[in-house]
């Protein structure tokens, strides 16, 4: 009986230090998960704050801006909603000017993400987005462009210097020691050696960053080396001889493959995809061959980009999946899917510099801008 009695309470003894031991394992594991919850909540939170708050309803990219850079863009964001379970992002085409007005109008949800630009944004650009909240923004430059005077294929080649084309598309010119209104109808008239054509130039609208390129590098540049316009800047002459043309620039080659004596402003990727049609007009003496615009020995040669809304990083999904795809090796390098569509890409060493600027998030500041304007 005695050996009976000792054997139930050994049991019970074991028990009761079971039962301890399994209580003191239940705290201690209900407090490593109470830690590991608030860590994961402080994780999330730092999340979110550095996104900039909560996440947006809207599921979708969208992006505006540059016709020459929305073949680039469009094709990046066709293979992302191919390739990833991110839906397509939504490309616009809005010309540089009207990108940055979108862009820079907010940062609400309704606002786009991204602005493509074939030219540096403006000082004047940048404070607009300073005023409407937007202070963080990121400049990725992608490649080069050259803007291409063309014409229909097989016409005779032109070769025009900066100065002829300033007098083609000028409102004014010297003449007789002052400012007239352009009396030139024909090539021929500037020059006996050109063309007995009438001047048509299809060529961009006000918005365009190509239109403010094109400005910048002939017409500035031409007043400079012609006598007469003391310093001052002449605008586009508005007497149908230089039709603006939306901001499609297939519509140009479309006009031009239909006109054997016109001629039309646009950028180099759309002379590459419409060889055949369209031909290019030598500037200066010198084609607009890639190596000859990366090198910057074409005269009418730019440098193109996009400018991401950082307050939306987080908020809306896939923006840094497409910038990492825009600047992967498949897409912008030498070798990348790009540069069949006319894309000068930047040297490997340049491009890796835009991946630093997107991973650090650099800052877009006036005083980068006054740099990048030189």
């Amino acid at each position: 009986m005695l050996t009976s009695l000792l054997n139930n309470q050994t049991k019970s003894f074991l028990t009761i230090a079971a039962t301890a031991l399994a209580l003191t394992a239940c705290g201690q594991g209900q407090e490593q998960n109470s830690a590991e919850g608030a860590e994961s909540n402080q994780s999330s939170g730092d999340t979110q704050a550095s996104s900039g708050g909560e996440k947006y309803d809207r599921n979708q990219i969208r992006i505006v801006g540059s016709s020459t850079v929305y073949p680039f863009s469009s094709y990046v964001a066709e293979e992302m909603g191919a390739t990833t379970d991110f839906r397509t992002p939504v490309v616009e085409s809005t010309g540089s000017g009207g990108g940055f007005k979108l862009f820079c109008s907010g940062a609400a949800e309704d606002t786009p993400d991204f602005t493509n630009a074939s030219r540096p944004m403006k000082s004047s650009e940048l404070k607009m987005c300073q005023d409407n909240g937007v202070d963080d923004i990121t400049q990725i430059m992608v490649g080069y462009d050259g803007i291409v005077i063309g014409q229909k294929a097989g016409e005779p080649p032109l070769d025009l210097s900066r100065e002829q084309l300033t007098k083609a598309v000028a409102a004014k010119v010297p003449q007789d020691g002052e400012l007239v209104d352009n009396p030139y109808n024909k090539w021929s008239d500037i020059d006996p050696s050109l063309p007995d054509h009438e001047i048509l130039i299809y060529g961009p609208p006000t918005s365009s960053g190509t239109r403010d390129a094109f400005e910048e590098l002939v017409v500035e540049h031409g007043a400079e080396n012609i006598d007469g316009y003391n310093g001052e800047k002449p605008s586009i002459r508005q007497d149908g001889k230089f039709v603006p043309s939306g901001e499609n620039d297939n519509l140009i080659v479309q006009k031009l493959s239909q006109n054997a004596t016109a001629v039309g402003i646009f950028g180099y990727s759309f002379l590459e995809e419409n060889r055949g049609k369209i031909q290019a007009a030598k500037v200066d003496g010198i084609e607009p061959k890639r190596e000859l615009i990366s090198s910057g020995e074409y005269p009418v040669s730019r440098s193109l980009f996009f400018y991401a809304k950082n307050a939306h990083v987080g908020r809306i999904d896939g923006m840094e999946e497409y910038v990492d795809l825009f600047l992967s090796d498949q897409m912008a390098s030498d070798r990348g899917a790009l540069k069949s569509l006319g894309l000068i890409s930047l040297p490997p060493e340049e491009l890796e510099a835009m991946r630093d600027n997107w991973k650090n998030r650099k800052q877009v500041t006036a005083e980068s801008l006054k740099a990048e304007h030189g």
